[in-house]
């Protein structure tokens, strides 16, 4: 075959993949042209990176720069995080933010009246109701952390778990309680899903909307949309279990992820996540925008552009 025979595979699109495997205690390579887990045996675990939409390594994981860019090529994200889940240290960044999806994204979160319709627009989604009119993105904010607190205390109610509140220490994670751990495994999982899906079509994770001044806001605010439909239920009863002595075997944080994995599958939920975020920003009232429009001062690329593979934001 011959270099004009050639026909570079398409990424699958993130709708289509599996969610998120964890990876610890390793050495992550390509060899053979597969991307692998080497254990301190030597022995080779082969990970479909392809068909995966994110990548969680925890401590005791060392990765090599062919399998970094690997996970580049096929747009898997890597997300380097504590143990169990817990405490995201960095991510990377496997697509590339599309011009005109970033820009529209910024306009709405720049424009006030824009960004409050959005934040009306995910509180709408995730009480079921409108929220109260004449009411700042702060005091919005202020109203859904008093819900949030009273879904805890009805969560924890229905399954009979002891719960006091939403507390943790990062330096001491074991000292906290086990409802708590259970929720801190969980949400975890749904940032890194979160956080691949927008890569994914071309936006960028720290310009939010209800949360400000994070490197992951909006993956904060794309996330709030499910946490009530899917992890926040699953940590409550992973702990109820636990606490009946009812638990699989495994760590707490183990059993949380296993069924954060069911859960997403179950519940579709990378087939949600993107088509989500545009009608999230859309609700901001902007004109959306046209990819075909130029500026009238451009030049044209001493490259020209590629027709794109994969999803909108993959750099392929």
């Amino acid at each position: 075959m011959t270099s004009a025979d050639y026909i570079p595979l398409r990424p699958i699109p993130l709708k289509d993949r599996s969610a998120i495997v964890f990876l610890e205690y390793g050495q992550l390579d390509v060899l053979d042209g597969a991307f692998v887990l080497i254990d301190q045996t030597g022995i080779r675990v082969q990970i479909p990176v392809g068909g995966l939409a994110c990548l969680m390594l925890e401590p005791g994981t060392r990765i090599s720069h062919a399998a970094v860019v690997l996970c580049a090529q096929v747009g898997c994200l890597l997300v380097w995080v504590g143990e169990g889940g817990v405490r995201l240290y960095s991510a990377g960044q496997p697509g590339g933010a599309r011009a005109e999806k970033l820009l529209f994204q910024a306009r709405n979160a720049l424009d006030e009246e824009a960004r409050l319709n959005v934040v009306r627009n995910m509180f709408r989604r995730r009480f079921g109701e409108d929220p109260p009119s004449r009411r700042s993105v702060d005091q919005l904010r202020g109203m859904e952390g008093i819900r949030v607190r009273e879904i805890y205390k009805q969560l924890a109610l229905r399954h009979g778990v002891d719960w006091h509140a939403r507390h943790y220490d990062p330096a001491s994670w074991d000292s906290a309680d086990i409802p708590n751990r259970c929720l801190s495994s969980a949400t975890a999982c749904l940032y890194g899903l979160s956080e691949a899906a927008i890569l994914a079509a071309g936006y960028a994770p720290a310009i939010g909307f209800l949360h400000r001044g994070k490197p992951q806001s909006f993956v904060y605010d794309i996330a709030d949309l499910y946490k009530f439909e899917t992890v926040v239920p699953i940590a409550f009863a992973t702990a109820a279990r636990i606490a009946k002595g009812q638990g699989t075997d495994g760590s707490p944080e183990r059993q949380v992820r296993i069924a954060c994995r069911d859960s997403f599958r179950k519940f579709g939920l990378l087939e949600k996540i993107i088509p989500d975020i545009e009608e999230t920003l859309l609700a901001g009232g902007l004109a959306p925008p046209d990819e075909a429009e130029d500026a009238p001062e451009a030049a044209d690329p001493a490259i020209p552009r590629t027709e794109a593979s994969g999803d909108d934001g993959h750099r392929g």
